[in-house]
């Protein structure tokens, strides 16, 4: 009974400890942050583990009017038209050539479709052991580049595959009509995973160019006389990524390109703000050796909770 009510205060002070109520500085020891990381962890794969059980379930039965994950995976491949793919007139069929090859595809795409599914609850747990550390300024900036950095990658895969069809319909006229079409399933899936993974990380791009910005790291002006550079190296980068098919290469370069050119401007109107600034405050008239004309008092973690207690909130991550 004594162990019992003993392991509690100590469950319930642990709580307390990782508590930004209780514990407003938020340290920890090192045995307590490897004990953090633990349970962090460990909450993060039973998500991927949920979700890898709802995609396994989802590839074969459909959720209302959102068809089996099965039917989403290989609806590029289907609609390849029926004379250029194997069997001709048949139904549309990956080849299986190895046993349980299929249970493997099947767990894969479930793994990634869960893994993305529940990538909130994941992600969470990354957020939930960093942020302690971080200010309320660092926090609303880092929240904001996870949730531009999401929905860019969304933007990406979902370009990739309603470009899927038209890449495998070109990739399949080659040959002389001597080839009949019949991709195996573990090769087939290979490749929508990969272009997929490829075209939602190159839509990070811009994200990449404005951190840079805001940092100082490179300017507009910069930028502007490196264009047709930087234009050469995104085609020559879309031909080496994608498949030997014009469609895809254009494609993923040409929406590149769009992408940079938005980036260019956001830092166009970054740095003119900034210059306007200095300007104002007569910073550009010192001296490379004199020191600049403000005081700044780094604040504090307590003065950090005391303004968000203030701004009528609590900071309570767990």
């Amino acid at each position: 009974m004594g162990d019992t009510s003993a392991q509690r205060e100590g469950r319930g002070g642990k709580r307390k400890a990782r508590n930004r109520r209780h514990n407003p500085d938020g340290t920890m020891s090192l045995v307590e942050h490897i004990y953090e990381f633990r349970r962090r962890l460990g909450y993060a794969l039973l998500a991927l583990v949920a979700g890898g059980i709802i995609g396994f379930l989802w590839f074969g039965h459909s959720i209302g009017p959102i068809p089996t994950l099965g039917d989403l995976v290989t609806e590029p491949y289907c609609a390849i038209p029926q004379e250029q793919r194997y069997p001709k007139g048949g139904d549309c069929q990956l080849l299986q050539t190895v046993p349980f090859e299929a249970f493997m595809i099947q767990m894969k795409v479930g793994l990634s479709a869960g893994a993305v599914l529940l990538s909130p609850l994941w992600l969470y747990q990354l957020w939930a052991f960093i942020a302690p550390g971080l200010y309320s300024k660092e926090r609303k900036y880092a929240m904001t580049f996870v949730g531009i950095a999401s929905l860019l990658f969304t933007g990406g895969a979902l370009l990739a595959y309603f470009m899927a069809p038209h890449a495998l319909e070109i990739l399949t006229t080659f040959g002389a009509g001597e080839f009949a079409t019949w991709f195996t399933g573990d090769k087939y899936i290979s490749f929508v995973l990969s272009l997929l993974l490829i075209f939602g990380v190159s839509f990070e791009l811009p994200l990449l160019i404005i951190m840079l910005n805001r940092v100082g790291v490179v300017r507009y002006e910069t930028l502007k006389r490196w264009r047709r550079g930087i234009i050469m190296i995104m085609f020559v980068f879309a031909a080496f990524v994608t498949p030997a098919d014009p469609f895809s290469m254009i494609g993923l370069a040409g929406a590149l390109c769009i992408l940079f050119e938005v980036s260019l401007q956001i830092t166009r109107f970054h740095d003119r703000r900034l210059d306007r600034k200095r300007g104002v405050e007569g910073w550009d008239e010192l001296a490379d050796d004199e020191p600049a004309p403000f005081e700044y008092t780094p604040s504090t973690v307590d003065d950090d909770d005391a303004d968000g207690r203030r701004r009528g909130g609590t900071d309570d991550i767990t």
